[in-house]
């Protein structure tokens, strides 16, 4: 069991539009080859990344020669989009501390989806191990009262000290936000917790993070794929589930949100399905009820995003492939000061 190991442990408001710096910054390739990566975690005391993608959860270890492993296979695949639709896996990967592993997984239909916790060590396994090996299985959210059709699609993942949170696509009039209560280090049954949709008229909560005081569940509703700039940030108790702010952005599809440890900055990444060439990176300044959203890097398809151990920005893209038997998906370092 867990326990046995040491855990832990609706405002309507207007933006002031998209703003863009003259160059893309540089960035470096750091793993290739990826399919359809979707998800990173950051385990601080080696500096290595968790990356969930079609395959399964990779770690890439970083440096001079940085290397990408395979810690966890064996996962189903799913499709997953409108217009163009993606083959997908596990999707969003936490940290609960330096041994656990979260992973949200999307490689089933809905109602039979999991979130499955892993236990980890501080180098790649001689043997990968599959979800059969969890530590704990949250879940599933069948079809029922709250949820129409079961939930599935879990993408992004945050953790406070007593609880664990997992956006859900799976009934969009609904657009959960999932919780586990962690008591006396146990993570409990996951059920709906916040109907998304319901608070800001918006669907698809996708990523997730904490505010930088801690106070706050910070989610990005991405909005109907192929529906233009209709994304928001939106702001949550996470004690309570009530909503505090719903803000436009005028972003497509914002897929993934981490604050600057060093800054304070939070950037996000549009996925821009509608026009994946206005996709990329962004830098969100909130002001009141007013957001300003400034281009910081081009991407094509990103995913993710996490800040590393040595501080720089890591992000997930899909990339595009002429061969289709040749994943394109790739981790990106940025090599500049946010």
């Amino acid at each position: 069991m867990i326990g046995k190991h040491a855990w832990l442990l609706g405002l309507s408001v207007s933006f002031m539009g998209v703003a863009a710096f003259a160059a893309d910054p540089k960035t470096t390739v750091v793993a290739t080859g990826i399919d359809n990566p979707s998800g990173l975690a950051l385990q601080t005391t080696t500096g290595d990344l968790f990356v969930a993608a079609r395959s399964g959860v990779h770690r890439l270890t970083l440096g001079e020669k940085p290397a990408l492993t395979v810690e966890i296979n064996g996962f189903n695949t799913d499709i997953y989009g409108k217009g163009p639709k993606y083959n997908i896996g596990p999707l969003g990967v936490a940290m609960i501390n330096e041994n656990f592993l979260v992973v949200a997984d999307g490689g089933n239909p809905d109602e039979k989806e999991v979130v499955l916790v892993m236990e980890v060590g501080n180098k790649a396994p001689k043997t990968p191990s599959t979800p059969k090996d969890a530590d704990k299985v949250l879940g599933p959210i069948k079809a029922g009262k709250e949820s129409a059709k079961g939930e599935g699609n879990y993408y992004g993942v945050a953790i406070s000290s007593d609880a664990i949170f997992v956006t859900c696509n799976g009934d969009d009039t609904k657009g959960w936000i999932a919780r586990s209560k962690i008591t006396d280090g146990e993570p409990g049954p996951l059920t709906p917790f916040i109907a998304t949709k319901v608070a800001t008229g918006v669907d698809a909560p996708v990523g997730i993070t904490f505010s930088k005081d801690g106070k706050e569940l910070v989610v990005s509703q991405m909005g109907e794929m192929n529906v233009a700039n209709d994304s928001l940030l939106t702001m949550y108790n996470p004690a309570d589930g009530k909503l505090i702010k719903s803000l436009k952005t005028g972003l497509h599809d914002i897929a993934g949100l981490a604050y600057s440890p060093k800054t304070g900055k939070l950037y996000v990444v549009d996925f821009a399905w509608v026009k994946t060439s206005e996709g990329g990176l962004f830098e969100l300044t909130v002001e009141g009820d007013k957001v300003t959203a400034k281009k910081v890097l081009s991407l094509d398809k990103p995913t993710s995003l996490a800040f590393g151990k040595d501080g720089h920005l890591y992000i997930t893209e899909f990339g595009t492939s002429e061969d289709e038997k040749k994943p394109a998906g790739k981790v990106l370092r940025v090599d500049a000061e946010l």
